[in-house]
């Protein structure tokens, strides 16, 4: 059942959104009446969560999109735009967190956490920004985490493009002027699938405990991208820490 409020009719794009927090946002924000628009690299698994968001009368598009692709998020952005006419939010949700120690010299770790973790923001930026700015009105929601605030023992390439993505919002939010708006969401530990690519097998382990223990649950992040994007076009909230209370 749709329920009309503050984010009725507003056009939300989100990236990863076939799982995790990317998940639980579309299904927060069509319950509210936005229109999702939903990117990620598995078909089925959007097909699947566009159907259940329809099915309960809301409203929803998808497009298998990988965000290392500039293309792929041009198209996105030209999917909104041509199924709703306008574009109010870009969700830029999409990361991967294959930690490990520097030691270990995972390169092509490295590698995909930069094209994913920032070159997927950068490219989310590029696609959606033009339209932004013709419309006079638009809002930004990049994921970062609380490893971009602080920096940990196997985490520095991560939290590297979680500093980055903090710091190319900031920048963002200066240059956008006052008609567009900027949020950093940085989550602590949620309740998802990213210990899966965690290459190393003991690191996984230990994660998988921790997260098991004390993560939240991907809603919890949800509802604060809904508190940012429905307040008062007047009224931007840079940015929003949320964690486990038990969680250091």
């Amino acid at each position: 059942m749709v329920r009309v409020g503050s984010l009725a009719g507003k056009v939300v794009i989100i990236t990863g959104a076939s799982s995790g927090i990317g998940e639980a946002t579309a299904l927060r924000l069509a319950e509210h009446g936005a229109k999702v628009v939903l990117g990620a690299r598995g078909k089925d698994r959007l097909e699947a969560l566009a159907a259940r968001i329809t099915d309960s009368g809301g409203e929803a598009v998808y497009a298998s999109t990988d965000v290392r692709k500039r293309e792929d998020l041009d198209r996105l952005v030209a999917l909104a735009c041509e199924r709703y006419g306008q574009l109010d939010v870009l969700v830029s949700n999409a990361g991967v967190m294959p930690i490990s120690p520097l030691d270990d010299l995972r390169v092509e770790d490295w590698e995909d956490m930069i094209d994913v973790n920032i070159k997927g923001v950068l490219y989310g930026i590029a696609a959606a920004l033009p339209v932004f700015r013709r419309q006079g009105f638009g809002h930004f929601v990049n994921t970062a985490s609380t490893a971009g605030h602080k920096t940990v023992p196997n985490q520095s390439v991560y939290s590297g493009t979680k500093f980055a993505v903090r710091a190319i919002s900031e920048g963002l939010r200066q240059e956008a002027g006052d008609k567009l708006r900027v949020t950093v969401i940085s989550p602590g530990i949620v309740q998802t699938n990213f210990t899966e690519g965690v290459t190393d097998p003991a690191l996984r382990e230990q994660l998988t405990a921790v997260r098991d223990k004390l993560a939240m649950a991907p809603d919890a992040v949800a509802r604060a991208i809904a508190y940012a994007i429905e307040q008062p076009d007047e009224i931007d909230v840079n940015e929003i820490v949320i964690r486990p209370t038990a969680q250091v």
